[in-house]
This record gives C-alpha cells, structure tokens and sequence, in this order.
C-alpha cells in the first residue's frame, strides 16, 4: 500500500451541470480545475460534499473522476468521495475510483440508518472498506449532512490499519479537530472548515479539504504557504480575510453558495441539481459585494 499521505490545500470542487440538460459538463470541470491549480492548490477532490454527491449517479462519480484525473500533473492529489450507505457499495465506489485514477478515497460514514448504528458496527464498515480499496482510505467526519459524528476513539481504534491514512474533520469545531491530531498523530488530520485552516495548521494539522478554496483558491494556498515559511503573522492577517467568505457563503448556502461565488470571480458555478435550490438574486449580489470587498 502507498504511504504517501495527502498535505496542503485541496479543493473539494462543485460538479458543473450543464444549464439547459442538466448532465454533468466536463468542459467546464477541466477549466475549473486548471485555475485551481494555477492558483497554487494541492489537489482536487470530486464527489464531495460540495459536488453534491449524493445527488450523482455512479457513472457521473466515474466521468468525474477520469475527467480532473487527465488535468493533474504527477504527485498532485486527486482525491474521490466513495461513501455508500452499505459497506459493499462503498467498495464498489472505492474500486471503481481507483481504475479511474484516484490516489486515495473519502469515505463518510453510512448514515441513512444512523440510530441502528454503533462505534464497533463503524470499524468494522471501515476496517473491511480499507482491507478491499485498492487505494489508501480517508475517513471523512461530516455530521452536519450525516448526522452521525465520528469520536476521536473510534479514529484511534482504526489507526493500525496501514491502508487508512487520514482524516477530514468537518465539524467546524476546533476542540474535535484538536482530539483528532492527538488519537491519530500518525495519520494525516485535514480539516474542513475554512475558517480554522490557521488553527488548523497551529494544531500541527497536514492541511484542508476547504470548500472556500474553490472560490478564493490563492488565498487559501497563500495562508498555507505564509505558515510554512514560518511568517504566523502573514498567515494570520490572511485567515481573517479568509473566514467571513467560508462562513458567509460556504456555512450558510453550502453547494448552492459555492457555485454563486464562483460565477461571481469568473469561473463556472452553474445551477444545483434539483431539488437543491441556488442562492437567491439578491443573496448572490450580497456574496458578490463580499467577494469584491
């Protein structure tokens, strides 16, 4: 198994739908990612969150995966979400995104039957995922949408497994992300919410899969960079721009203000997939005032 482990900034891009037939647009994807990645990002992550994965079908996940594949140079991460709601279906996603060329799988917790399931039910879900992926696994902590937070025990219980290498927390809470660094100091801790990427990176965290990256992607990788060259105070002036654009557009509209801001700097946001509604008229002048300012 690789023992590479992901580090930096990655970009949990938005899937472009097409306005007029709503299929998945591959031409808007690579431009995209190429700015992205001029920007100075790390690496790209697709059928997240913010591309509005559980709204795609497996072969859109596949297109996605071999489309942002074919943008990225060597050593650059390319990083696909592969949750299902039975261990099975996530293997199957986690295989099918490594013959497309993933480095590495995010996988969220199964949690339409979320009550009925315990912390042994979860490692053995991801033991047996891990033990089947033909690429290294991230673990992925999204309560907000899955209603079922991981504890940092249940990390440390999974930390043996060479085929496991990290973790994104997307808590949004900073004592969590903390107790994540401390269970599992041999993974990478990446965290999920733009507004503690400092914080993050103070706690000796490898970085951030940040939805804002996929709007403000020089400035994320400009707080990163500052703190590694070991000028705190330049990274810290650049956080304070960073987190009222992660918590006014990604905290408030999720996907939906994610693509607003990005037709807004000039890049293809596009429409949701419905029954997920865009950002209103008046809330997308209101973002684009706060990107300009």
């Amino acid at each position: 198994m690789s023992a590479r482990r992901p580090s930096g900034v990655l970009a949990p891009v938005t899937t472009p739908f097409d306005s007029a037939t709503g299929d998945v647009a591959p031409l808007h994807l690579k431009r995209n990612v190429a700015t992205l990645l001029a920007a100075g990002l790390d690496g790209i992550v697709v059928s997240g969150s913010t591309g509005e994965a559980a709204a795609l079908d497996a072969d859109e996940q596949r297109l996605l995966i071999g489309t942002v594949r074919e943008q990225l140079p060597d050593r650059t991460w390319l990083v696909a979400g592969a949750g299902g709601e039975s261990t099975r279906q996530a293997v199957a996603l986690s295989k099918a995104a490594a013959l497309e060329g993933a480095d590495a799988v995010l996988v969220r917790p199964p949690a339409y039957f979320a009550a009925a399931t315990t912390p042994a039910t979860l490692v053995d879900h991801y033991r047996a995922l891990a033990d089947a992926s033909p690429v290294p696994v991230l673990i992925y902590n999204i309560p907000k949408y899955t209603h079922l937070p991981l504890a940092a025990g249940l990390l440390r219980q999974l930390a043996d497994h060479e085929n496991i290498v990290g973790v994104k927390d997307s808590s949004g809470d900073a004592k969590n992300l903390a107790a994540y660094r401390d269970a599992v100091p041999e993974w990478s801790v990446l965290v999920g919410s733009g507004s503690l990427l400092y914080a993050a990176l103070e706690m000796g965290c490898e970085g951030g899969i940040l939805a804002v990256a996929c709007f403000a992607a020089a400035l994320c990788a400009e707080v990163y960079t500052a703190f590694h060259c070991g000028n705190r105070e330049r990274a810290g002036a650049l956080q304070q721009r960073l987190a009222p654009l992660d918590r006014e557009i990604v905290g408030k509209f999720g996907p939906a203000g994610v693509k607003a801001a990005m037709d807004a700097v000039g890049l293809y946001g596009g429409p949701c997939r419905p029954p997920l509604a865009p950002v209103s008229l008046a809330e997308r002048e209101r973002l684009g005032r706060l990107l300009a300012a």
